[in-house]
């Protein structure tokens, strides 16, 4: 767990570090998230650090227990504030290890937010940014063996067998491959698309 951990905070201060970067205008652009904004995307990883599991039964409940609009209710929270607040606030939680419940959102899931939104953030931007193999690897490992419902991939992988030619890594067993870069591999099982010409295999098509 220390090492999961380690990996998200990693990402949170580097994410901190790529934001400090942008333009005023960018933080308008439209993210990989429908619907949201840069701006938005970093709320919601704002919000995402700074959820306890007392807030998140607190949260859930205004909601409504539904998770969609719950974390509507958290970007919102943070709709007014500035980039230059928002980023005081995402800096000042980088170190946080809190979240929901552990048996609804184990920390992996968090490494998985910092990967796949980090991306929905870069890629509008053109921006490029390498990640440790290891936190590639972990996300992937935990999103292949994560029921739907909970936000993963494991139903659309019965029969698939992941290959990240450039970590020399498999998982599964299935008779259908999925071959290409752990990122590309990662941002797929996270019901995103991979970069056009990235992945190979007849088991693309059972990511959805």
């Amino acid at each position: 767990m220390e090492s999961i951990w380690n990996l998200v905070q990693h990402e949170r201060a580097e994410l901190v570090r790529c934001l400090r970067g942008l333009s005023a205008s960018d933080w308008s652009v439209q993210s990989q998230c429908p619907g949201w904004s840069v701006h938005d995307v970093a709320a919601h990883l704002l919000n995402s650090a700074n959820t306890t599991p007392t807030s998140f039964a607190i949260d859930i409940f205004r909601a409504r227990f539904n998770i969609d609009r719950q974390n509507q209710d958290g970007v919102d929270r943070y709709r007014n504030a500035s980039s230059e607040e928002l980023l005081e606030q995402l800096q000042q939680a980088v170190d946080r290890r809190t979240g929901p419940p552990r048996f609804l959102a184990p920390i992996a899931s968090r490494l998985v937010e910092e990967i796949a939104h980090g991306e929905d953030i870069r890629r509008p931007l053109g921006i490029n940014h390498s990640y440790e193999p290891e936190a590639l690897k972990a996300a992937i490992v935990y999103q292949a063996a994560t029921r739907k419902g909970f936000g993963g991939a494991k139903e659309d992988l019965v029969d698939v067998r992941l290959v990240a030619e450039d970590l020399d890594w498999t998982h599964g067993s299935g008779t259908h491959e999925v071959r290409g870069p752990a990122l590309e591999i990662l941002m797929a099982v996270t019901g995103r698309t991979a970069r056009p010409g990235t992945l190979s295999g007849s088991g693309v098509s059972f990511l959805k």
